[in-house]
């Protein structure tokens, strides 16, 4: 089991830490391991394209509330995944429902595809099959310690958490096949949930807000009171997580969605009640490895910039249905269908910026035999020249 936080922080985001994004991974070494994705903010996909993630390898998304920092990459992301080979599948995206239907996850979904009308119609002149075809798992935020995903030897659970507003929620994952555990506890204040349902995981990670307020006053100019009442209100002070650890023990206690200026003051903190294993789930891009035996941490090397490369048919199709070509799927909006015609008779003559050594036709109509992919040469190509 391994974990990469992709993004660590709420607010402000740096160049070294990212909105919250945690990818789970689960049986490390394979050509394609699973790979589970909680909370999904802002900057989180530059991080996860510079592990070498590939868009389609990226599906079933768990957003723990509704707070933008926890999901702003998704408009971003979504249509850029349908384009870069998502093509028979969309996503996945788990949350909680609201206490009405306006606020909850299949609401948030539905408007975020709305607002991206434009986008979308425009990118359907591109070949994108069923990539935006998104599946949303709304759960009831009041089913304590339910089930929201069972599948393959794998169990998530979720209970609610207090964030102010009904909707917020935790995650447990199970992994029966290596008997190991981890809890993401997304936001909220400490409580008697948290201590029920995380009790005996293996990876406990919780946020962390440090109880430093005239200090961070001094460094982001907001008013003390303000800083106090959020942390009073919404979230879990270091005194707390510590606390929680201790309460839980796990075999390794960790904060993400903290920010990195007040790490030493997180450490004493949490000490207060906690003495055994500690990590900081950041800064990005933080990679924590889980095995029966053993734990341990490194940061993953940060190309400067994302390793993209063909798509592994293995990510896009089970591997006892790859057929010997995959058929890229034609537009469903072609240009001639959404666009004036005048616009196009203004185009350029490709012959007067193109040298005459390098001009070449243009591919600008789909056409079946074109795009059409070799399976074995790109599952060749994965493995690199021999």
């Amino acid at each position: 089991m391994r974990r990469c936080f992709t993004g660590s922080t709420p607010w402000p985001p740096t160049t070294v830490q990212s909105g919250t994004s945690i990818v789970l991974e689960l049986g490390n070494g394979s050509p394609v391991p699973r790979r589970l994705f909680f909370d999904f903010g802002n900057g989180c996909v530059r991080n996860i394209l510079q592990r070498g993630i590939l868009p389609p390898m990226v599906r079933d998304i768990f957003i723990s509330h509704l707070h933008v920092d926890h999901y702003a990459d998704l408009p971003y992301f979504m249509p850029f995944r349908a384009w870069s080979g998502g093509w028979f599948a969309g996503l996945r995206i788990f949350g909680p429902s609201g206490d009405r239907p306006e606020t909850g996850t299949q609401y948030m979904v539905d408007k975020m595809h709305e607002m991206m009308t434009w986008h979308l119609e425009n990118f359907d002149h591109c070949p994108i099959g069923e990539g935006y075809n998104t599946e949303v798992v709304e759960f009831d935020y009041t089913d304590d310690n339910g089930i929201c995903l069972q599948e393959d030897g794998l169990t998530v659970r979720h209970w609610g958490r207090s964030h102010v507003k009904n909707g917020a929620s935790a995650y447990r994952v199970d992994w029966e096949e290596a008997d190991l555990s981890f809890v993401w506890t997304g936001d909220g204040r400490p409580d008697e949930s948290t201590i029920e349902f995380a009790r005996g995981a293996d990876v406990f990670v919780t946020e962390g807000q440090a109880d430093l307020p005239q200090l961070l006053n001094y460094k982001y100019g907001t008013p003390k009171e303000v800083l106090e009442f959020t942390l009073d209100t919404y979230h879990t002070p270091y005194y707390a997580a510590g606390y929680l650890m201790n309460e839980i023990q796990p075999r390794v206690g960790m904060i993400c969605h903290y920010t990195e200026e007040s790490a030493g003051e997180a450490i004493a903190e949490i000490r207060a009640h906690w003495d055994g294993l500690f990590l900081f789930g950041g800064p990005d891009i933080k990679v924590v490895n889980v095995t029966k035996d053993r734990v341990w941490e490194r940061m993953a090397l940060r190309p400067e910039q994302a390793s993209m490369q063909m798509p592994d048919p293995r990510t896009i199709l089970p591997a006892d249905q790859l057929p010997e070509y995959i058929q890229i799927p034609p537009p469903r909006l072609p240009r001639e269908e959404q666009q004036d015609p005048y616009l196009r008779d203004r185009e350029l003559d490709p012959a007067l910026y193109y040298p005459a050594d390098v001009e070449r036709p243009l591919t600008q109509h789909y056409d079946e035999e074109t795009f059409r992919l070799d399976v074995q040469a790109l599952i060749d190509a994965q493995a690199g020249p021999s």
